[in-house]
């Protein structure tokens, strides 16, 4: 009798385990359908790892729930993981961004400066606020034709200077953001000063609005183009630094 009970045991047990998948199975196409609105993602191995800056940057402040956000201290890890993975030999960082906190922003662009990889930023949509130094912050930058760029003065929103130390402590910040962009793209800093001081654009406030053939104009992106162009640049990038390895190798 005992041995009858284990043996219909055992059978309940499989019957169940192939419900238990099917159910995992239909959790994962839900999952997939609720957050890339289809059921299936093409799925390839390639070389290339892609990293978006989406919506606002978010720093040391968490953000409203309703806010479309890129989080900083989720974006460093992928940053450090791409540059330790010896099957990615590029990245591509897309913009779409409206800015946000000032040093995560820079946080990310030295990270991604700092990268031994070949690196190409596209900016679509928008690339704004502490989004500029990001997009300059690759080994080379595209814009969509229709993309744009705000360049402005730093500033704390609701916040009221109230001691020459806190003026002080934005105006060194601010120095950091423009020379850091300055370093990275073909843009003087007497122009980006100047595109960043403009009156009269912006309603109410200071600075310059860039389309994207007047940012390559300007030297602060290096070229317009879309998808495509950004990839094959990237894939020539990769191409060239994996000579340049092969050629170290034989000299060592």
């Amino acid at each position: 009798m005992e041995l009858n009970l284990n043996k219909t045991s055992m059978e309940e047990s499989e019957e169940e385990q192939p419900n238990l998948q099917e159910q995992q199975k239909q959790k994962t196409l839900m999952d997939t359908l609720q957050n890339l609105g289809q059921t299936n993602v093409p799925s390839i191995e390639t070389n290339i790892f892609s990293l978006n800056i989406i919506g606002q940057i978010e720093g040391h402040i968490v953000l409203p729930p309703q806010n479309k956000t890129t989080k900083y201290e989720h974006i460093i890890p992928q940053l450090i993981a791409a540059e330790q993975n010896p099957k990615i030999e590029g990245i591509l960082i897309t913009l779409n961004t409206v800015g946000g906190d000032v040093e995560a922003g820079l946080a990310i662009a030295e990270m991604i400066s700092s990268l031994s990889k070949p690196t190409v930023t596209l900016v679509l949509g928008g690339g704004h606020s502490i989004g500029v130094p990001i997009a300059v912050s690759s080994d080379y930058s595209f814009i969509a034709e229709t993309a744009t760029m705000t360049i402005h003065p730093v500033r704390l929103t609701g916040l009221v200077i109230g001691v020459p130390q806190t003026f002080e402590y934005l105006d060194k910040m601010q120095d950091r953001v423009v020379r850091f962009i300055t370093q990275h793209s073909k843009i003087s800093e007497e122009k980006f000063k100047e595109l960043m001081f403009k009156t009269g654009e912006l309603t109410r406030d200071i600075g310059t609005n860039v389309v994207g053939t007047d940012a390559v104009k300007y030297g602060l992106i290096d070229a317009v183009g879309g998808l495509g162009d950004a990839i094959k640049e990237l894939n020539r990038r990769i191409a060239e630094w994996k000579q340049t390895k092969a050629r170290q190798g034989v000299v060592q």
